[in-house]
């Protein structure tokens, strides 16, 4: 098991860390579904955490077997749209929108001289941190245009590391989707999960939400 002594950095992922945008994404899905006729439900909802645009409309469109209905030029629009409904709702965020204790956290992170840097699947996440008023803790973010694979897969947390100049072992991942947490995982990094325990099963270290997330919890479960 890494040793905190060995950490010297931290690669976040933003949706249900640092803030919630989810709730953003699940309206402006919704408004797709709807348009497509397709019905939309919480298990569809959580089924797009954390996966790419198009995979989620995909998911969205074989949930009633509409996957063939649409070309690929169609479904480039539906996607388009979606992301236009989204950034509607994003370009209203203000700091109040960060998750409680992530700000105190990151501070404290940076205070002390560890790397921050940011892997989210979201091409829009320079602009919900420029929202949130956190972009100065993130000058390194692993840009989603230049990977070739998804989560679960282990790239984007293995780039996290990489544009730090750190190895996955000196890295701490931090994430609350299940796919996330096997990225971390099989990047060779510890992993911290943040939700229901038991979704995050696969995490090195637990916690039920962003205030529990201080360095102080993080040595103590890794002494």
């Amino acid at each position: 098991m890494t040793k905190f002594a060995d950490i010297k950095g931290f690669v976040f992922d933003l949706d249900g860390v640092i803030t919630d945008t989810s709730v953003f994404h699940s309206q402006a899905w919704h408004q797709v579904a709807d348009k497509v006729g397709v019905t939309w439900d919480d298990e569809l909802a959580d089924a797009l955490k954390g996966i790419s645009r198009m995979d989620s409309l995909n998911l969205i469109l074989k949930k009633d077997h509409k996957e063939n209905d649409f070309s690929e030029a169609e479904k480039e629009a539906l996607a388009t749209e979606k992301n236009d409904n989204y950034l509607k709702l994003v370009n209203q965020m203000t700091p109040a929108n960060i998750l409680p204790g992530i700000q105190d956290f990151l501070a404290t992170v940076k205070a002390k001289g560890y790397l921050l840097s940011l892997a989210s699947a979201s091409k829009n996440s320079p602009l919900v941190l420029k929202k949130l008023g956190l972009s100065d803790y993130f000058p390194k973010a692993v840009d989603p245009a230049t990977l070739t694979h998804g989560k679960p897969d282990p790239e984007i947390f293995r780039r996290g590391a990489e544009i730090l100049d750190l190895q996955p072992g000196e890295c701490i991942g931090v994430e609350d989707a299940a796919a996330g947490v096997q990225s971390i995982n099989a990047a060779g990094e510890t992993s911290i999960g943040i939700g229901d325990p038991q979704i995050l099963s696969a995490a090195a270290i637990n916690f039920t939400d962003t205030t529990q997330l201080t360095l102080a919890n993080i040595q103590q479960r890794l002494a």
